[in-house]
Order: structure tokens, then sequence, then C-alpha cells
């Protein structure tokens, strides 16, 4: 995990480096972002408390629990937490069935989950731009990408300010109904984001990869799939633990789910590539564009590995999981589900590795027409853990959502980056992590100074009063004194 992506996973340091909660905060479980029941409700978030002793697990429909009166909006797929606050991105402002209208951006406060914004559009315009996924820029702005593009939020005024230049949807206004898959709203979408090397890498339906400078707020290059097709698609974007992007690759660009048994990897830095075949016995990483999902592929901030769910069908293959260890180069199968008795499957991209010790969770199902769900543990080679079963619901969950990890957890457990953080006189001395994100917070957890390591030796020199701070950059985390 970068040293910025940590930003979101507390709102509260203490001098001593550890989190410390009230009673009422929800910084020590696990959300899961539900879309919820199409044409009957809006989408909903239920609250996990994997090791409650009384083993009273589960709060569901939590934001509601929270916000009387208020609701997201339809199909919410995507949730993050940054800087404190939980940003939801639903696909419409209500759904159908639902009597009261949500919005298609959502913010609430991480540690109360009371909303404290809500947008029923993202194009300022009026246009129609449904949401698809989230990313902090930094303590200012944050990205949403759409079905066309990818717009500017600033995080302060909570106001849309532009789209990014060149991540626009040039089939917006065609007036193709919108079940129509070379329409406007499932044709050039923008998809997935992460932020590494101080870009921001978005998934994009046609194009492939997007590098976007965030000082411009806007598309600087574009990493095509070509080197692995001339027809190849991207699928997800996620970086791994050495601060690698990785991208999944599907067959074409129309949305059909089809796979490519090919990974490609991408050096933020300098936007080398390398194409990584898959075994014939290994099953690429699941896609879904049409009705778009940020897929279940993963990796972990404990160890360099990627998980994901992959088959032969992206949209109903969810039996079998996984594994690639990067440093070894090793492809493995995690998870085989129809080895089971039960028919489970995991459902959609519910799918997430714990930052704080890399478990990994998911959400099962047996089928669409069975509201049986139940979410499993597992370590983080595979052996399962626990079982928390659920109320009966047609939740169709989405992305779980890690709130806090200990921001000295990596280095208690001896796994962080190769590399040091040093002071002298005044200034913040970074060795050996080019490219790495490097955050100095105040001890109450308020992000002052974020930057890149722009060379094997990077001297930061922060314009801050004399005190104390923690400084994190890669998984190293360090108390300073300036």
């Amino acid at each position: 995990m970068n040293a910025l992506s940590r930003t979101i996973l507390t709102t509260t340091l203490a001098a001593s480096g550890l989190c410390a909660f009230a009673e009422t905060d929800y910084s020590s479980g696990i959300f899961f972002v539900n879309e919820d029941w199409y044409g009957h409700q809006n989408s909903t978030v239920n609250y996990l408390r994997p090791d409650d002793a009384d083993g009273d697990y589960w709060q569901y429909r939590v934001i509601q629990a929270e916000n009387p009166g208020m609701e997201l909006g339809c199909t919410n797929q995507y949730g993050a937490i940054w800087n404190g606050r939980f940003y939801l991105i639903a696909k419409q402002e209500k759904d159908p069935g639902a009597a009261i209208k949500g919005g298609r951006i959502t913010v609430a406060d991480a540690s109360t989950l009371k909303i404290l914004f809500q947008s029923d559009l993202i194009d300022p315009s009026g246009a129609q731009c449904d949401g698809r996924g989230f990313v902090g820029v930094d303590e200012h702005k944050g990205y949403i990408s759409t079905s066309n593009g990818v717009w500017v939020f600033d995080l302060d005024s909570f106001t849309v300010t532009g789209q990014v230049e060149g991540s626009a949807n040039p089939n917006v206004g065609d007036d193709k109904p919108n079940n129509d898959p070379t329409g406007s709203l499932y044709h050039e979408q923008s998809g997935t984001m992460v932020l590494a090397a101080g870009k921001v890498f978005a998934a994009h339906q046609q194009a492939g990869l997007l590098v976007i400078d965030p000082a411009q707020d806007k598309v600087v290059n574009t990493i095509s799939m070509a080197a692995v097709s001339e027809e190849a698609g991207i699928g997800s974007v996620v970086k791994s633990k050495d601060g690698m992007l990785w991208v999944s690759i599907a067959k074409g660009t129309t949305g059909t789910g089809n796979t490519l048994p090919y990974l490609l990897r991408v050096d933020p830095a300098t936007l080398e590539t390398s194409v990584i075949e898959l075994p014939a016995e290994i099953g690429a990483p699941n896609n879904s564009w049409y009705a778009w999902t940020p897929d279940a592929f993963c990796a972990s901030d404990t160890e360099n590995i990627l998980l994901w769910k992959g088959g032969k069908n992206s949209w109903f293959s969810g039996q079998k999981i996984y594994r690639y260890d990067i440093d070894r180069e090793e492809f493995s199968l995690y998870l085989d589900l129809a080895a089971e008795d039960g028919n489970w499957n995991l459902y959609g991209c519910s799918m997430g590795i714990d930052p704080r010790n890399g478990e990994v969770y998911m959400s099962l199902f047996h089928n669409f027409q069975d509201p049986t769900y139940v979410v499993r543990r597992y370590t983080s080679g595979g052996s399962l853990v626990k079982e928390y079963p659920m109320i009966s619901n047609y939740w169709f969950p989405s992305l779980p959502v890690f709130p806090c990890a200990d921001p000295l957890a990596g280095v208690n457990a001896g796994i962080v980056t190769s590399g040091s953080i040093e002071v002298a006189a005044g200034q913040i001395i970074v060795s050996g992590m080019a490219g790495e994100n490097v955050a100095v917070f105040s001890t109450s957890g308020i992000l002052l100074v974020n930057t890149v390591a722009d060379s094997d030796t990077s001297i930061i020199t922060p314009s801050l009063p004399h005190g104390l701070y923690i400084v994190l950059a890669g998984t190293i985390c360090k108390k300073i004194m300036l």
C-alpha cells in the first residue's frame, strides 16, 4: 500500500501512532457496499464486526440507520474511504422502486457515517453521467469515474469543478437507448482508478489505461492494450505492494465479458509495460463493462500477490479464485468453491484483501433467485477462518471496504518497503523508495504534505512548525520531530 492511500484508513492518529476510537466509531470492522435489489430499493451498506466477542457480527443498512430519511442512490457499486470520509458512488440517484431519492455522489463521515453531502448529478450540466468509481488525489481533490469520463471533485466544497481533459465519452448525446451496448452509457466508459507515482491511472473501456496528471487535470498519456492484442480491451487496474500496476485484459471493448489469458504490468514511474501470459490452467481475471462493476481483481498490501475471480464467462463464473505470487512469478489456484458442497459462488466483485493482515473476505451466494448470502474470511493462503451468515435479502454485494488499519502494523509485523525515512536539519530524507507517495500527518491524523519520492534519495522540506509528525512512505511509518 502506498503512503497516501493509507490516509483513508484512520481519522485519528494518537501521538503513539495507534488508532483510538469512541464506542460508536465504525473504524474497526468492514463495510460491505451493496447494489441491493434493483427495482425495489436503493443501495445499502452493511457493517461486519468480524471478531465481535458476543457473536453480534452484523449491523445492517447502516447508512439508513445513521441518517433517518436518507439513503444511497441506485446501484451503488463503489465505496472508498479517503482522509476520514466515505465516498460512495452510485450509477443513478434513485432506484425505480424506492421511495427516497439518494444521490449519485454521497459523502459521509467515515467514523460516524453521518452524510455530509449528496448530489443527484455528477456532470453539472445535467447530462446523463452515471457513476462508476472514486480515487482520492490529495486532501483537497478527488476524481470520480463515470459513463462519461473522469470528473474533478473538490473535497472542501463538495463541488464537481470540471472534467479531466481527454477523458470524455464522445458518444454522449447520441440518443441511443440505455440498453444499447454501443450507446453512450455502455461504450467508452471510465472505470477503476489508482493513484501511483504522482499520477492517476484510469481504466477506459475503449482507449486502455489513461495516464492523468493531477496538476493539470488532463490525460497526458494512454497505454493501449495493443501490446497484448490489436482487439484487446482493458478490464481493471490494481496496484501491488511493490508499487507496480497490474491490468486485466478483456478480449474486446464491447463489454461482452470475454477475457484474454494475460496480465499487463505497468511501471507507474516510467510507463514501461510487460505482458505476462497466464498458464493454460489459470483462468483470466473476469471483467464487467456492460453492467459495470469494479471486478474481483485485488492486490494485497501485506504481500506482493494478486488475487482474482476467473473463468470462461465473466458474468457467470464465480467459483474459482486464482493467485499470482509476483516475486516468485508463480500462479496457483487459491480457492475452488466447486470442489465444496453447497453450490456457493462469489457474487460479482465482492472480494477484498484486508490491508491490516492480508486476510481475504468474500461474499458468497447460490444464484440470482436465492436471497441466501454468507461472507467468508480466509487466510492469505486460502484456509477458511470463519463464516458470517446474513439475514435473507437480495443484497447483491459490491465491494468490501476496510476503514481502519493500524498505520504502524507493517512496521510492527516486519512487513516494510525496502528503504528508510530520516530527518536532518528540518528536512525529511526518503531513501530507496523512488516513485512512492510520501505523506506527512499531524498527530491528529490531518494530512499536511503529499508528495512523491522522485529519486532514490529524495529530500522534502516541509513548511511546518516545530513539533511531532507522522510520515508514511510505502509501507514504512515513522514518527519524526521537525
